[in-house]
């Protein structure tokens, strides 16, 4: 099978309308770097009343349904997932010699209030903490950073005149018109964009982009909030100029072909972010991408485009994100959150900060 854009043509493999490939990696992307939506409804103003047309949260749990009509596969699933190093928990505990002790939380880059829900022990962690550390601390003040990232333009839009119409079909087209209108953003407003700008706000079920419109905080900008009006200190790991490079590093042709696959799964997404939220919840992490994989037959496996994307989104960002924790951590009692798909893994943060010898350690 074919995909068009513009005037090309992409091979999906034979057995299935898209290679599983770009979707797993664009639904990881969409939670990693969900400034994309922060920024499009700062910068377009969208009504909280437009916005709350598509306000219902409607997602089916995958794995529930996966279990009863397929338990082979479900079974596949659980035990991909059983087998990440630390992929059990999104809440630890950060030691060493001599210091107070620090806490490590998986956060989820979402307005669900399940999520902003802290368990009493969290909460205490970051009651009690001297400093919080988030990824990047420029998100306490959505305007002032979005007016800063507008003075490097080419990282959100193509500068060169071209517009999103001149790379995809007519149908695809279409179908992100309709997909942008359900959300109370008009395409025009949008057209310059870079796809994954555009594909962050596609990805989000409708109730999360209405509850941002109407000021709803996500974790992390709750977390970093709430420690400034308590007058604690907050550090971020990163610049959001840095995390909008790192996505605009990689190939227009990928993100193209991430953002026409995220529309085939039209309502789908519902079910895919609902699924999500209960593996987090659950502090089940290590099978988010094991779960994710379902969502599409397999097809050609575009082993590149993986290995490029998980290389600059997830590993480059994961040492960073280690290296500039290190001596903030020296300090002692430090609350720090990021990304939880950041955290497992053998090149996760988790690992990389028992490196520096620390002993990281889940707590139920």
């Amino acid at each position: 099978m074919t995909i068009s854009i513009g005037h090309r043509t992409l091979h999906i493999g034979p057995r299935g309308p898209a290679s599983p490939g770009n979707i797993v990696l664009w639904l990881v992307a969409a939670f990693h770097v969900a400034l994309a939506a922060i920024l499009i409804v700062t910068l377009f103003s969208i009504s909280p009343a437009r916005a709350a047309d598509d306000a219902s949260c409607t997602g089916r749990n995958i794995l529930t349904d996966l279990q009863q009509s397929d338990p082979a596969r479900y079974a596949e699933v659980v035990k991909e997932g059983d087998a990440v190093p630390n992929g059990k928990g999104i809440f630890w505990k950060i030691e060493k010699p001599g210091l107070k002790p620090s806490w490590l939380l998986g956060s989820m880059h979402v307005t669900d209030p399940r999520v902003l829900d802290l368990p009493p022990r969290t909460q205490s962690a970051h009651d009690g903490a001297d400093t919080i550390v988030i990824e990047s601390d420029e998100i306490i003040d959505e305007k002032k950073a979005t007016a800063a990232l507008l003075m490097k333009p080419d990282l959100m839009m193509f500068t060169d005149g071209t517009t999103i119409e001149k790379l995809l079909s007519p149908d695809d087209y279409q179908r992100l018109e309709a997909g942008l209108k359900s959300r109370g953003i008009p395409l025009s407003a949008v057209s310059r964009m870079r796809p994954w700008m555009i594909s962050s706000v596609v990805a989000l079920p409708g109730c999360e982009m209405a509850r941002k419109a109407k000021g709803v905080q996500f974790l992390d900008q709750k977390l970093a909030t709430d420690a400034v009006a308590e007058g604690k200190q907050v550090k971020g790991l990163e610049t959001l100029s840095e995390q909008l490079q790192a996505m605009a590093e990689l190939p227009t042709e990928f993100h193209l072909k991430s953002l026409i696959e995220t529309l085939a799964l039209g309502q789908k997404m519902n079910d895919v972010v609902e699924t999500m939220t209960d593996l987090y919840l659950s502090g089940d992490i290590g099978k988010t991408i094991p779960m994710l994989k379902t969502v599409s037959p397999e097809g050609e496996n575009e082993d590149g485009d993986y290995a490029a994307f998980e290389q600059r989104i997830i590993l480059d960002r994961n040492k960073i994100m280690a290296e500039r924790a290190a001596p903030i951590l020296a300090g002692g009692n430090v609350f720090m959150a990021v990304g939880a798909l950041h955290l497992p893994g053998e090149g996760g943060v988790i690992e990389l900060l028992r490196k520096q010898g620390f002993t990281v350690t889940a707590v139920n």
